[in-house]
């Protein structure tokens, strides 16, 4: 390979640096209406009057749908493990087709008019008078009443190995402690926008997705139309992180205004609307208890989690992952319960599970590394297990060793004097901390088709997406070594379900799942040329189709047909299985973290960080390492600022915006230093192992790991303000 691994520029940068691109919401249409959500102000409850004249006579309205004038809407589909399209529902609510209110901000109206302006003073003057019905809110007074979680795609809901609460009562050593973090909501750079036009039966979205043909199938079961009649634009997004991979509220009822108004309409959510109507991370309370010998040797590892569901949706998620694999543990205990509550369901928000459970899980080591009297590198060093913990399953490729080896060697982590508050810099106290890094690796399905032509040059077509991550660049350059040309030979079309299916961009999963395909076809095309070169002779593409009189020569791998979907789901299922048996399979990294504290005011400032990551092959060291850091920066907020504050007698999110809802400015992030450890994984293709989560796994930790050695302070409830300190 001679193109992948390059730190090649994005394809598409110049045309979104200068402006050239267009987003969901700026697509244009000839008699373009908008649209604007008014917000349930109960938890729980039924409207008994709605109060929509002066919303109606606002000059630009054209009308304002209610459950009482609204079309017809289907209720979201089931969820089937041969129709994983069906895990896009946000949630089971059905908008507009009754009076029922399931959580304070569901959406009771759209308003549609003239001009933006219009719908949104027009939604602002809509009132509601309601029968209030019990609810659950509070989420720390329902903890107590957790109960046990089934089951799901993404964890058990309990595992164990030996007796490990017995290991611990008679452990030498141990630490026995509850973490707990709060709610988290998205904030991406371009907050959820629908642009929808109805041609007769069918319909165009262009829309701010990370799921396209999840998507599609979703609309195609709400609106009752074939999926054939939807087609779902979406080739440039300003960030998704798992808050685009559902669809919500903003979407369905564009699509339904639309409709309704037989006009192109557009909805573009305000910060508010994405707070009130777009899930975002559950708020955890955990315990982890570690035993070990006088050697460090673990015996005994716990931990437990509670997270909180939407009564109308929310997956579980998979808190206690990374403690299912990181540390060779004698006896093991993982178990995760969750509590049903009156809120806007939760949903996939980036490292689902592995972010939040890695600060709990990697501060106890912390913790435990202080009681030994040990060094927190070292005993994470030699509690490093060779096989797979909980079943001795192979790690298909684990480098975490190496990594954090090279990373104390260059971060200068032997400078670090051992006793708490006792490095200084003036006035600032000084802490350097560490953590491990870990989110699991997995597949989707892809269908791809690619076209080398007589002219030297190749077309991939994928309905993958392009959320700012460098996808598109990313299989150019696989393309271009798999078919012997050049990268700028090479032009990818994605973001389009007219395109064959794509895989959702999530789970760290979409360059590896389009690779897979993508190679596939490559080999496909080469073994066409072969076999036309035997007969007309040639030596490099072009001479070969030229004196084969061919234009082009194409492959494909997967059907778009109905039996082709079904089959190429069945082939992934099967093949996850059999790789659930075999391996476990995962990327991983060292956290290296400097931060100075002011001993006075407790102002913590982040002042340097290194990290080392082994990702499996690196397609794009420029892209690869961009995401690593802005995980890391994600990680930041998550440690030091981000809390949804949600009032525990109504359910009302408090802080519904940018002005209140902190996240880390450029003056808070430091010099990031990423470097990954470039070596393929032999159970995926290419050697992929995934980079767009596994940089925000650990950050929390490190970060309270290295407050706790500046200032003396152990913080176990995020995030960490400066009143925790004082």
């Amino acid at each position: 390979m001679t193109v992948v691994g390059q730190p090649l520029d994005r394809v598409d940068g110049k045309a979104k640096t200068t402006g050239a691109v267009r987003f969901a919401a700026e697509q244009d249409y000839p008699g373009l209406a908008h649209a604007a959500l008014a917000f349930a102000t109960v938890s729980r409850g039924r409207i008994t009057r709605l109060h929509t004249e002066e919303a109606a006579a606002v000059p630009g309205v054209l009308t304002v749908l209610t459950h009482l004038n609204a079309p017809p809407l289907k209720p979201a589909p089931k969820v089937t493990p041969l129709n994983l399209s069906t895990m896009v529902s946000g949630t089971s609510v059905n908008y507009l087709q009754d009076d029922e209110v399931h959580w304070d901000g569901q959406p009771i109206a759209v308003v549609v008019a003239e001009t933006s302006t219009a719908a949104r003073k027009a939604a602002g003057l809509v009132r509601a008078e309601y029968e209030p019905l019990p609810s659950i809110v509070d989420f720390a007074a329902a903890v107590p009443h957790a109960e046990p979680q089934a089951n799901s795609v993404l964890a058990k809901g309990e595992e164990k190995k030996g007796d490990a609460e017995a290991a611990l009562a008679v452990a030498p050593v141990s630490v026995d402690h509850t973490y707990t973090t709060p709610g988290h909501s998205h904030n991406a750079i371009e907050p959820h926008a629908t642009t929808a036009v109805w041609d007769g039966n069918r319909l165009t979205v262009h829309d701010s997705t990370q799921g396209i043909d999840w998507f599609r199938s979703h609309l195609a079961v709400r609106f009752g139309i074939p999926v054939a009649d939807v087609r779902v634009i979406a080739p440039f997004v300003g960030g998704g992180f798992g808050g685009k991979g559902s669809v919500w509220a903003g979407t369905l009822l564009a699509a339904l205004a639309a409709r309704a108004t037989g006009r192109p309409v557009r909805l573009l959510q305000t910060r508010e609307g994405v707070y009130r109507t777009v899930g975002g991370r559950t708020p955890s309370v955990q315990r982890v208890a570690l035993g070990a010998g006088r050697d460090g040797k673990l015996t005994a590892l716990v931990h437990t989690s509670i997270a909180r569901l939407g009564r109308t949706g929310g997956m579980p998620e998979q808190i206690t992952s990374q403690s299912r694999h990181l540390y060779g543990a004698e006896n093991i205990l993982v178990r995760q319960e969750t509590v049903t509550m009156d809120l806007l369901p939760n949903t996939f928000m980036r490292a689902p599970g592995e972010s939040i459970g890695t600060f709990a899980l990697e501060s106890a080591v912390d913790e435990l590394a202080e009681e030994l009297g040990v060094d927190p590198v070292e005993l994470r060093l030699r509690n490093e297990p060779d096989t797979n913990p909980l079943d001795g399953k192979q790690f298909s490729h684990r480098r975490l060793r190496q990594a954090y080896e090279l990373g104390a060697q260059r971060f200068g982590w032997h400078e670090r004097a051992p006793r708490p508050r006792s490095m200084r810099d003036g006035r600032w106290l000084v802490g350097f901390g560490a953590a491990s890094a870990y989110h699991p690796a997995v597949e989707f399905p892809a269908n791809v088709h690619v076209r080398l032509s007589a002219d030297g040059t190749a077309v991939v077509r994928c309905a993958f997406h392009e959320m700012g991550m460098g996808g598109a660049t990313a299989q150019a350059q696989i393309a271009a070594d798999a078919l012997g040309v050049p990268f700028d030979a090479v032009r990818v079309e994605y973001g389009d379900s007219a395109l064959p299916m794509g895989p959702g961009a999530g789970g760290s999963a979409q360059t590896a799942s389009v690779a897979r395909s993508l190679s596939e076809a490559c080999g496909k095309v080469r073994r066409s040329l072969a076999s036309l070169a035997k007969r007309t002779g040639g030596d490099s593409p072009a001479e070969i189709l030229r004196r084969a009189g061919k234009p082009y020569v194409e492959a494909a791998v997967g059907s778009d047909s109905r039996f082709g979907r079904v089959t190429g789901q069945v082939r992934f299922v099967a093949r996850y299985l059999r790789e659930q048996r075999r391996w476990v399979k995962a990327a991983s990294g060292a956290h290296f973290c400097e931060v100075r504290v002011d001993p006075e005011t407790g102002e913590v400032r982040v002042s340097r960080w290194l990290a080392v990551f082994d990702i499996g092959t690196v397609v794009n060291r420029k892209t690869a390492h961009s995401q690593l850091r802005g995980g890391i920066v994600m990680g930041l907020g998550m440690a030091l600022a981000e809390e949804t504050l949600v009032d525990p007698r109504t359910g009302r999110v408090m802080n519904p915006s940018l002005a209140e809802y902190h996240l880390p400015v450029h003056a808070d992030v430091p010099p990031i230093e990423v470097s990954t450890l470039d070596g393929p994984d032999p159970s995926t293709p290419l050697g992929i192992l995934g980079a767009g989560e596994v940089g925000i796994t650990g950050v929390a930790a490190a970060v309270a790991n290295a407050v706790h050695h500046a200032t003396g302070v152990r913080v176990r409830d995020l995030p960490i303000t400066l009143d925790k300190l004082l």
